[in-house]
């Protein structure tokens, strides 16, 4: 025993003479997405904003004849807003024929040759992109017409994919004129996919029509819980009426999304939505509907809507794709009846989406290219007009626009009117979770709220990782609340997961209500806020993961955004070093009782399976890793052995360095024996776990370099962990 300790001691001491590795440059001031920076004090300079409400409207003019009018200006148009007259500050005229122009010819039509050799050039990769911005007053697409086509896969049984997949390529080939611009979004469940942006490259619209994958996405569709039910035989089941209640609201935002990403461009644009119905759950989705056509409306887009079943005769006792229904429903006519309500039903909103917007529904025809026809030709020449609306308020109500011409000339205008922005004090409960969801999908950070965050991770069994979430908010940011006189606030969370592929393997909601009490902004400007949270991932070799993070405080709504990418090695498939989890630097432990706020506490899973927590004390991560000389600081980190038979000792210890010089170095501590956790495959993993305590008091304020080392004499390995620090007086 005395030569294994020997030894280990000459292996430490020998690593510990070892140059340090080299230090990482120093840490670049922190804009990264989710913290904000200000100036220093020496600014004394002065900002001045300021914003103006733009309204575009697209206006067709007409004469007697029903003949389209040009070369209008500015000067003919009156505009009025709920009665108050509006300047015109911008009009540009776009001017399209009345009768379709010329088909466009494909690359094959013209070169019989398709390979580079021969001068044609590969088509481009599949690609999931956004809609391009247009340059302020600019017109990108000055007379094309716009259209984009939007397939719903999640609402379309693969029958139906193929149909609406087949009408698309046919009116591409066949009818696509040299004035139309195509744009194909699909939606999947999950995101908005833009597969290409406007374009007239047949031969590019073509291939990514035949590169969605039928059924893929399919499976989403609602279920009823009516007479037309099909019988399971299960005597009792939980009603489907919640999950169709969401599944609706998502499809509904996806279209809200799309209409967002069309507004970008000035001109009109056409949706073309291919569905296989959408079905309303009561008043529970109103809100979202509304939301959505009021997306449409403000940013010129008209929902043209396809029904992908065609013409549908219904059986009256369904079809030989489900089971019958139950009981007397047969025979009293329950089940013939809900049926056709049903099928009515999903028409209805279909209808509502397209004539509340300015377009039309295309129901109950098998020549779905039909409908693209129509509303192509439904974009004429027009007028695109804006003006900076007088009316400021933020109570969202709708305003109603009135544009008139002069004698004898008739203006159709797109839309009736839009709704305006609304305060958030005035925001209901939808509101709220919609301005959650738009920010969590929106492109562009938030930074109206400062937080930071840091994951770790830590082996659970020999396929799962247990990833500790800790998020900070400076409590300077909550004393807007205070100073407001509010005598709490809630906290919202919401993030979610992603992996390479950008598949969403986890979402996180959550809230915690914050009760000032006595506290005063001077002493909230103090402290941090601290919320954890927590999930499980199965990696690959090695699991590459991207999350969003978003919290606000509801009572002010002030939203701050957090992303980060990060990896997770298989730990299972390493040889050359000391398998260990992630390093955790922390000056501070809690009682559980009066820990952070932690969603884990309303979850299924324990706390007391938290690596973090020892003894009823959690360990808070320091996030920003700077720490204070009147507090020591604590490091602690995992070790495994899954491919040993028998566990060998491990030594560790902990270096700070002061550039290349060694400040600080602690005692090694030695681990002989693994713990067992429950929750945790310890016979597999054999955890041994290491707990540092690091004083600082004796150190010199300014950054050091904290190296763990951890070595295993055994098998001669080793593994270091190395990350700069900050020691404040």
């Amino acid at each position: 025993m005395r030569r294994l300790l020997l030894a280990l001691i000459l292996f430490a001491a020998a690593s510990a003479q070892q140059p340090p590795a080299p230090p990482p440059p120093p840490a670049p001031v922190n804009n990264a997405p989710g913290t904000n920076t200000s100036g220093g004090s020496g600014d004394k300079g002065f900002t001045f904003t300021t914003g103006t409400n733009l309204v575009v409207e697209e206006i067709t003019v007409l004469d007697k004849n029903g003949k389209p009018v040009p070369n209008l200006t500015k000067d003919d148009f009156k505009v009025t807003e709920d009665g108050v007259p509006q300047t015109v500050t911008y009009l540009e005229y776009n001017n399209l024929p009345d009768t379709p122009g010329p088909q466009l010819q494909t690359r094959n039509d013209t070169v019989a040759q398709t390979d580079t050799q021969h001068g044609v050039a590969p088509l481009d990769k599949l690609t999931r992109t956004e809609i391009t911005p247009e340059p302020p007053g600019q017109l990108r697409y000055r007379d094309r017409r716009l259209l984009a086509l939007y397939f719903d896969m999640t609402a379309m049984p693969q029958s139906d994919q193929l149909r609406a997949l087949s009408a698309a390529e046919t009116f591409i080939a066949k009818t696509m004129t040299a004035e139309d611009l195509m744009c194909i979004m699909r939606y999947n469940g999950s995101s908005v996919d833009v597969l290409s942006e406007f374009t007239d490259d047949k031969d590019k619209l073509q291939s990514i029509l035949e590169t969605i994958i039928v059924g893929e996405d399919q499976g989403l569709g609602n279920t009823q819980s009516d007479a037309a039910s099909s019988d399971t035989g299960a005597a009792f089941g939980q009603d489907d009426s919640e999950f169709n209640i969401f599944t609706t609201d998502r499809q509904l935002a996806a279209l809200q999304t799309a209409a967002k990403m069309l507004g970008r461009l000035n001109e009109k644009k056409v949706l073309v939505y291919f569905a296989s119905g959408m079905q309303l759950n009561g008043v529970d989705n109103q809100a979202q509907l509304h939301a959505t056509e009021n997306a449409a409306l403000r940013n010129g887009v008209q929902f043209w809507t396809i029904d992908s079943r065609g013409l549908v005769a219904t059986p009256p006792m369904g079809d030989a794709s489900q089971r019958t229904a139950s009981s007397a429903n047969l025979f009293n006519g329950a089940t013939a009846g809900a049926f056709v309500s049903r099928l009515q039903q999903s028409q209805d909103t279909m209808y509502a989406l397209a004539t509340d917007t300015g377009g039309k529904a295309f129901l109950d025809n098998n020549d779905l290219g039909k409908g693209i026809q129509n509303a192509e030709r439904s974009i004429g020449s027009y007028y695109i007009l804006g003006y900076n609306t007088t009316n400021t308020k933020l109570d969202g109500k709708f305003r109603r626009i009135k544009i008139t011409v002069g004698e004898g000339l008739t203006a159709k205008l797109s839309r009736e009117g839009y709704f305006g922005d609304k305060d958030y004090k005035k925001f209901n409960t939808v509101d709220k979770e919609r301005q959650l969801e738009d920010a969590l999908m929106a492109g562009d950070p938030v930074t109206d709220l400062t937080i930071a965050m840091e994951l770790d991770f830590f082996q659970i069994n020999g396929a799962e990782y247990f990833v500790p979430v800790t998020v900070k908010i400076p409590g300077r940011e909550l004393a807007l609340a205070r100073r407001g006189g509010a005598e709490h606030t809630t906290l919202d969370f919401i993030g979610e997961v992603k992996d390479d592929y950008g598949t969403t393997l986890q979402n996180i909601r959550d809230f915690a209500d914050v009760k000032f009490g006595e506290a005063t902004a001077q002493e909230l400007s103090k402290r941090p806020f601290v919320y954890s949270t927590s999930f499980t991932v199965l990696p690959s070799t090695p699991g590459k993961y991207h999350i969003k993070f978003l919290a606000r405080d509801a009572e002010t709504g002030r939203i701050g955004t957090y992303e980060q990418a990060f990896v997770i090695p298989n730990l299972m498939k390493e040889d050359r070093r000391v398998p260990t989890s992630a390093v955790v630097l922390s000056s501070q432990r809690e009682d559980l009782k009066d820990a952070v706020f932690n969603a884990l506490k309303t979850k299924d899973r324990n706390e007391k399976d938290n690596p973090l927590v020892v003894d009823g004390q959690k360990m808070i991560p320091s996030v920003t890793r700077v720490f204070s000389k009147s507090k020591d600081m604590y490091v602690f980190l995992e070790a495994y052995q899954p491919k040993a038979d028998t566990p060998s000792p491990k030594v560790a210890y902990v270096t700070l360095y002061k550039g290349q010089t060694t400040a600080f170095q602690t005692p090694l501590i030695q681990v002989t024996t693994p713990i067992n956790v429950t929750g945790r495959n310890s016979q597999l993993l054999k955890i041994m776990p290491f707990h540092f305590t690091v004083p600082l008091a004796s150190l010199q304020p300014g950054q050091y370099d904290c190296q763990v080392t951890v070595l295993d004499p055994n098998d001669n390995k080793a593994s270091f962990w190395q990350a700069p620090i900050e020691v404040i007086q």
